[in-house]
This record gives C-alpha cells, sequence and structure tokens, in this order.
C-alpha cells in the first residue's frame, strides 16, 4: 500500500501508476437533466508563451482553481474563462461547446484550452449524427444569444448549461441537440449503441 503521496517510497519505481477510487459526478447526477449555472469569469485563460495550455499540468490549475472559486463565491455552479484576446475559452475544468441554428461550435486549441479527450469524443459523435461543427473564435456576447451550450470533461461528462450571467439559455433548460449528444455517449459507454471508434477495452474480472 503505497499511499497517494507526491514522493514514492523508498525504492519503489514505476512507469505507469494508476489511481483507482469512485468519483462522482463532478456537478451532481441532477445536472445532467437540470443543467448548471454559470458566469463569465473575470480570471482569463493564460495566455501564449507564458505556460503550455496544451498540457493537462498540474500548474495549469491554479488558473481552473481561481475561476471556479469566484464562481461559487457569487452562488455559481462554474466560471466561464475569455482567453487573453478576449474570446471565450473553457470552463474551470471543462470545454465548452456552443449550439446555434444546429450548428456546434467550440474554441479551437489557440483559445488556450485543453484538448479534452472528452471533447474529442463529442466532437466524433456529433460527426456520426450529421450534425455541422465549427471550431471558431467565439465571441463573449455570442455565448449569450446561444440555443444550447454544454460542457464536457472527464469528471463532468456532458453537462447542459442553463444559463450565463443569468441570461437563461433555451429557457434554463436542456436542449434537444444536447439530450442526443448525451444519449450518445451514455449508451456508447454502457454498450448499448456499437463502439465503433474501438474507445472500449474489455476487462475480465
Amino acid at each position: 500500500d503505497v499511499g497517494l503521496g507526491i514522493n514514492p517510497p523508498k525504492n519503489y519505481y514505476a512507469d505507469v501508476m494508476i489511481s483507482a477510487f469512485l468519483w462522482k459526478n463532478y456537478f451532481g447526477e441532477n445536472a445532467k437533466n437540470n443543467g448548471i449555472r454559470t458566469m463569465v469569469s473575470s480570471w482569463n485563460k493564460i495566455k501564449p508563451n507564458t505556460i503550455p495550455s496544451l498540457a493537462k499540468a498540474g500548474g495549469n490549475y491554479l488558473s481552473s482553481f481561481l475561476i471556479s472559486s469566484e464562481a461559487r463565491r457569487n452562488g455559481y455552479d462554474e466560471g466561464i474563462a475569455l482567453d487573453s484576446l478576449g474570446f471565450v475559452s473553457e470552463g474551470s475544468g471543462e470545454n465548452i461547446f456552443i449550439i446555434k441554428n444546429n450548428i456546434l461550435f467550440t474554441p479551437p486549441l489557440t483559445s488556450s484550452i485543453l484538448p479534452g479527450i472528452t471533447r474529442d469524443s463529442v466532437i466524433k459523435i456529433a460527426q456520426n449524427i450529421n450534425l455541422k461543427i465549427k471550431e471558431s473564435l467565439i465571441l463573449r456576447e455570442f455565448i449569450y444569444l446561444a440555443d444550447e451550450i454544454f460542457l464536457t470533461g472527464t469528471a463532468a461528462e456532458i453537462i447542459p448549461v442553463c444559463s450565463i450571467d443569468d441570461i437563461l439559455i433555451n429557457n434554463g433548460k436542456k436542449g434537444k441537440i444536447t439530450q442526443k449528444i448525451q444519449e450518445e455517449f451514455l449508451y456508447l459507454f454502457t454498450g448499448k449503441i456499437k463502439d465503433k471508434w474501438n474507445w472500449l477495452d474489455h476487462i475480465n474480472l
């Protein structure tokens, strides 16, 4: 039993270390259907050529802590950060998708986002259901005009956003496209639909 810490025990070496523990949905099970309330954070994401935003590095999560804690202090579930140029970046620990006129928009890697695994999965799922996708710079005011918005992340999975800065999105309810992508994602990982991308590995216990 090596425990969970920064320094491994003496004479203990490993190429890979895996920690397995129960981790409930980041925003709670109700958030999958009811959505979350968000605010645009006063904290911007890091500028280019400071630290590598594409790396899932522990130091990058100081930015996430500031964004998340500000939102919760102000009574919101999550914060949405802008990049150094004022374009939409991401949540504290999630990527963001905006649906407008049946087109799925998401910020590009150049907006100081982490190229998340769940983000990549959602893009592939959206393509599979013939949904048009655009990776483009996104103005702050565009998110207030969205038909639907959802966040994606390993811990969050796929979470609808019901409001931003107290402006309701889709009348504060989960949208049909968000619902469809949620279902495709969940059904894939519970075996209800075929794994056409070979994402799953079967393990005999």
